[in-house]
């Protein structure tokens, strides 16, 4: 059964993140398609307001998969945001360009991208607390670094796919048909997650949490009268203040470094944008190998430890690294990214083991949800924006690595304040 789970988790976690970030390696084409118009910088903000746009729902859709999951159980919740996500990708890859239907087009872009978000929100949460509850608890880092690395792989294989469309159709097909291709594949993947997640049980700490009441008809009545979204903002307040403390890092370091960086390059840099997705497919595929060995050195010396040094690494590196970015070199420029992203994965292949012990069984999946999701609406939907703007506004292009190192501070106090449990059963927290 944990190797189904682990199947099943990576499966979903992959396709969601598959779909959701191939609208950020399409973004050029994307601009062109859904907002016509000779002022290339305008078009772009308006592409990444509508990726920051998506992101409102997140928080909404983690409450909602949150307390669904404590309340239901986790396959029930994992089952049908599955649905939602391949559903909403479909769609996207059948929408009518801006020269067919207008302002209509741009409006139902961002309507189902918004579905995406609600979807995405209980996606990575609850397959990380389903995987996680499942884990040995000797090696919980390693196994819940599967969710990371599966969304690395979504993002690696959007990355590949991107490169070599590009590479190989002309800028008329790919603007017509060629970037909807990655949209379209999401229907009978989606279908087929959807059929393995139905034949899987829940997990033992789940089911230890239910058999602990006295009955069905008692345990019918006390999740009725006590909600998980009520227990988690009266008993469990501040932990959720740090926990959303030291996710703000993650959500803005990964979307900057995995998916705005290809278009930091191409378009800020100037760098060949083929060369740009090649460095990003080398990175992402060392991301996948650097995220299980992060997991396993979390496993030995704590998360905590873990996550403290990935925030002074960020604060100390991002500047630097920017500034090697600004000279274009292929290799330069590679062994820039590669190092950013080692400092990432050792905030992302712990941050999944850490939120899921972070939260008692009966508010697990709302407090990682909730936290999580919060974090991304906020400072991850926002990252490519923010970015791409303060480069305007301010006409330095390491403006954004000063953000990125104010959000690093930001982590390190919450993580300071946090507390370690590496060695916990997920029973007695």
């Amino acid at each position: 059964m944990v190797r189904k789970v682990a199947v099943s988790s990576f499966l979903g976690n992959f396709i969601e993140w598959f779909d959701y970030a191939s609208y950020s390696y399409f973004a050029t084409t994307i601009a062109l398609v859904f907002f016509p118009t000779d002022n290339h910088t305008v078009a772009m903000l308006q592409t990444f307001g509508v990726f920051a746009l998506s992101f409102i729902l997140r928080p909404i859709g983690a409450l909602f998969w949150g307390s669904y999951g404590d309340k239901k159980g986790r396959k029930a919740a994992l089952a049908h945001s599955i649905m939602f996500m391949s559903g909403a990708s479909f769609l996207i890859g059948c929408l009518p360009s801006y020269s067919v239907i207008g302002v209509g087009a741009p409006i139902l872009l961002l309507l189902l991208r918004m579905v995406q978000g609600f979807s995405a929100s209980g996606e990575y949460a609850g397959a990380a607390t389903f995987l996680g509850e499942y884990a040995p608890t000797s090696k919980r880092g390693i196994y819940c670094s599967l969710i990371p690395a599966s969304t690395a792989i979504g993002l690696l294989v959007g990355s590949t796919l991107a490169t070599v469309m590009t590479a190989s159709l002309s800028s008329d097909a790919l603007t017509s048909w060629g970037w909807r291709i990655p949209f379209l594949m999401a229907g009978p993947l989606g279908l087929i997650v959807h059929f393995i997640r139905t034949k899987l049980a829940d997990s033992p700490v789940y089911a230890s949490m239910t058999e602990a009441l006295d009955d069905k008809q008692q345990f019918a009545s006390t999740t009725k009268s006590v909600s998980p979204l009520r227990e988690l903002f009266q008993n469990h307040f501040k932990t959720l203040v740090i926990s959303f403390g030291a996710c703000v890092l993650n959500a803005v370091g990964f979307y900057t470094v995995l998916t705005y960086l290809p278009t930091y390059l191409s378009d800020t840099v100037g760098m060949d944008a083929t060369q740009s997705g090649t460095i990003t497919t080398i990175c992402l595929v060392a991301y996948v190998f650097m995220v299980f060995g992060m997991g396993h050195i979390s496993d030995k010396f704590g998360r905590k430890k873990v996550l403290i040094g990935a925030c002074v690494a960020f604060i100390v590196l991002t500047v630097p690294a920017f500034l090697i970015l600004n000279t274009s070199q292929f290799w330069p420029v590679l062994l820039v990214e590669l190092a950013m992203c080692a400092t990432l994965t050792a905030n992302d292949g712990t941050l999944s083991s850490y939120l899921t012990e972070t939260f008692p069984t009966s508010v697990r999946f709302t407090g990682f949800a909730f936290s999580f999701n919060l974090a991304n609406a906020i400072f991850g939907g926002t990252a490519s924006f923010i970015a791409t703007g303060l480069i305007a506004l301010t006409g330095s292009s390491i403006a954004p690595a000063w953000y990125m190192v104010g959000v690093a501070a930001i982590a390190l106090v919450a993580m300071i304040l946090s507390h370690e449990n590496t060695d916990k059963d997920l029973n007695h927290i």
